[in-house]
């Protein structure tokens, strides 16, 4: 019995495979010639679509995650080489730009120094200041010319606002210079006002001179324009030096306590002009021309 169950091959209750195949292919025939020509499927199909896209979604989810990861690494990647690209045009753009602006500023400079070279009847030179001395109690500096090119110890230098310093020590292609405002460096001056004159020594601190041997009474007061006076034959008479700041009067002391601020910008000048003051000239050389003058060829 139990044989006999396991094993019924009865050929009434099981279609043949070929007739079922048949069948199907008849049914898919009928549907589609149905769907061709009355378009009766279009509602099942819309719903087979609609059914099957949450699966489309699922399968298609990890392609679309790939692609979108490489895609966002990939514009990640390239916005941080341009961002690395625009930083460095950044930083070349500023430093030309910071280069333009100091040449803008040193051709304002060498303006000032030939507007300034126009009302300077002596012969002049500019120079550039090569090094200055790192010791802050001594104001020197180097400047590029020297024995070569005409310079002497004790020549005058002043800038397009007024006097500098001069040479004191004289090398064959270079030229050491002192401030007027070094502490040991005095240079004679006068008030413009009124042609007092006096001496303004250096202080050591490069925005300020002092005027020591004013007394209480000196006829000098604040705004006053001290200029070289000439005397001693360094420095030619007439260029600016340093405006009075102050007048202080004590009187239990014999001379006033007086303070200029140097003309010239001691601390940022970078181009300076030295002069060659004509040699004054002589009796004896204004004689020997008077005669050479009023001397006649005989006839």
């Amino acid at each position: 019995m139990a044989t006999s169950r396991g094993h019924n091959t009865n050929p009434a209750r099981i279609p043949a495979l070929g007739l079922r195949a048949l069948v199907l292919i008849l049914v898919s025939i009928v549907l589609m010639y149905l769907d061709h020509r009355q378009n009766h499927l279009d509602g099942i199909r819309k719903g087979i679509g609609a059914a099957v896209y949450p699966l489309q979604v699922v399968v298609d989810a990890p392609v679309r995650f790939w692609g979108w990861l490489g895609d966002s690494t990939t514009s990640r990647n390239q916005l941080e080489l341009e961002l690395g690209r625009l930083q460095a045009e950044r930083l070349l753009t500023n430093a030309r730009l910071q280069r333009l602006t100091a040449l803008e500023a040193e051709n304002a400079r060498l303006r000032a120094l030939l507007d300034a070279r126009e009302s300077v009847r002596d012969e002049v030179r500019v120079a550039e200041i090569m090094a200055v001395d790192a010791n802050p109690y001594e104001h020197n500096l180097v400047i590029d010319v020297g024995s070569r090119d005409g310079v002497y110890d004790g020549q005058a230098i002043v800038d397009a606002d007024g006097v500098v310093g001069q040479v004191i020590r004289t090398g064959v292609m270079t030229a050491q210079a002192v401030l007027i405002s070094d502490a040991d460096h005095a240079l004679p001056v006068e008030v413009n006002r009124n042609g007092l004159r006096t001496i303004a020594v250096g202080t050591g601190e490069i925005d300020r001179l002092d005027l020591p041997f004013l007394p209480n009474n000196a006829d000098i007061r604040a705004g006053d324009l001290l200029v070289t006076s000439g005397l001693g034959g360094a420095f030619p008479a007439g260029y600016p030096v340093a405006v009075v700041d102050s007048v202080t009067r004590i009187p239990s002391e014999p001379f006033a306590d007086v303070t200029a601020t140097p003309s010239a910008a001691l601390g940022q000048v970078r181009e300076v002009m030295l002069i060659w003051s004509a040699p004054p000239v002589t009796e004896a050389e204004n004689a020997t021309e008077s005669a050479t003058e009023t001397e006649e060829p005989d006839e």
